[in-house]
């Protein structure tokens, strides 16, 4: 079964949307620069609408020490995702399960960078922009060498009408969408509950098909 992130949520509306639609996952952006962006403090409150077994996950960019303790104090299960220009050793001293974030560009080598990160929960893969983030732009997914042997993460640009191919194409260990369930005409931010519902059916839609070929 795929797993099911929703990313950059800010309201309590769409934290409880994202549980009920079945997400693994709930990710909090602890980036100043990120329209995303949450406290630690809020993203505590937040957090307290999860239920057991839904993990919520901490996006932090090129961090400070002082910035990566207040996330951690204010969420102590919290999985760590680094998404900037972290080293292996800056992953590493947290001594916390993390997700490394590799932005995909024609002459990344992936194979190479999952070898620095032997310590990573998996490798969420995102397209390169300017900054940091994806910026809901879809990556060249051939870019991925079949033997890379790390959990994946897919990320970048998916939504409901596309994530069924990047399910078929890259056999992810998850997915993680964020501006893919943002609703056009407002802020970076804003969920729609009608999105999720409909990313995680095509999600739930994609594994079934998948099962479906594996038993013929």
């Amino acid at each position: 079964m795929t797993r099911i992130k929703i990313c950059g949520l800010t309201r309590e509306a769409d934290v409880e949307a994202a549980v009920e639609a079945g997400a693994d996952a709930i990710g909090f952006v602890f980036y100043a620069k990120s329209p995303r962006a949450v406290t630690p403090e809020r993203a505590r409150a937040l957090a307290k609408l999860l239920p057991p077994f839904v993990t919520p996950v901490g996006l932090f960019v090129n961090a400070t020490g002082a910035e990566l303790q207040a996330g951690l104090d204010a969420l102590p299960n919290m999985l760590v995702q680094f998404h900037g220009d972290e080293t292996p050793a800056d992953c590493d001293r947290i001594k916390r399960p993390y997700l490394r974030a590799a932005r995909m560009a024609p002459g990344v080598d992936l194979l190479n960078f999952a070898t620095q990160f032997p310590n990573a929960q998996a490798l969420l893969l995102d397209a390169h922009v300017d900054g940091y983030g994806g910026g809901g732009k879809v990556f060249d997914w051939s870019l991925i060498p079949p033997s890379v042997s790390s959990r994946l993460v897919l990320s970048g640009g998916l939504n409901a009408a596309n994530v069924a191919d990047g399910i078929a194409t890259v056999r992810p260990w998850a997915v993680d969408v964020s501006s893919g369930v943002e609703p056009a005409g407002f802020p970076k931010g804003i969920k729609s509950a009608d999105l999720i519902h409909e990313f995680c059916r095509a999600v739930r839609l994609a594994d079934s098909r998948a099962d479906a070929e594996l038993t013929r």
